[in-house]
């Protein structure tokens, strides 16, 4: 019998992951473990940077109409999802990396860039520094309370860990992990979650396609 898959991730990503596993006649286990919201932020003065470095689609989903004046900027994005977020809302997405942030950055400065804006979470893997010349928050992820009933019901899944900070949070609820493997988009969201799981895997590609196929692999 094949494991249940559980999906971790903020909503609205949270129904699209389940509804995509549903769709490939697995079981979902819909927990979001943090909400999203957007935050209010100043727009810098576009002039100032040769590039936008995007890690997250929930940058472009939630960064509002700030994001106008900053459509002449070519975008560097991490992943599929995000480079589609950005393509939806009109920007010119010149690279796609599928190896997470930091191979992105080194991607775009072999490209030519020298002064990046990055728009991210309040919680980020980047720092300002080399190519990044500023760094603006413009949504948070907010943890949810999670009901014991609702941890117990992992026993026995495959769990999504698509962010360190996602990991940190499962290790924080669960008191049994060896009941639960892990699939990690990324060897640093797999760090997050610490030790003592079933099994860890990680994708091939920090994308949530690559990442539903691990699952599936693991569940069977």
């Amino acid at each position: 019998m094949s494991r249940p898959i559980a999906v971790l991730r903020p909503e609205p990503g949270n129904r699209i992951t389940a509804a995509a596993i549903e769709g490939r006649g697995r079981t979902a286990i819909r927990l979001p473990l943090f909400a999203t919201r957007p935050l209010s932020w100043r727009v810098p003065d576009p002039a100032a940077f040769d590039a936008l470095i995007l890690t997250s689609a929930n940058a472009v989903r939630l960064a509002g109409s700030g994001l106008d004046a900053l459509r002449g900027l070519p975008v560097h994005a991490v992943g599929d999802a995000t480079a589609s977020a950005a393509r939806r809302a009109h920007f010119d997405v010149v690279s796609v990396g599928q190896a997470g942030a930091a191979a992105l950055v080194e991607q775009a400065g072999a490209a030519g860039v020298r002064r990046a804006l990055h728009l991210a979470g309040q919680e980020r893997t980047l720092d300002a520094g080399g190519i990044v010349a500023e760094i603006v928050p413009v949504y948070a992820s907010e943890p949810l309370p999670i009901a014991p009933e609702a941890v117990a019901a992992l026993a026995g899944s495959i769990a999504l860990v698509q962010s360190a900070r996602a990991g940190e949070r499962l290790a924080e609820l669960v008191p049994d992990r060896g009941a639960i493997v892990l699939a990690a988009i990324s060897a640093a969201a797999a760090a997050g979650a610490g030790t003592g799981w079933r099994a860890v895997a990680i994708a091939p590609r920090p994308e949530t396609e690559a990442l539903i196929d691990l699952a599936i692999a693991l569940a069977d």
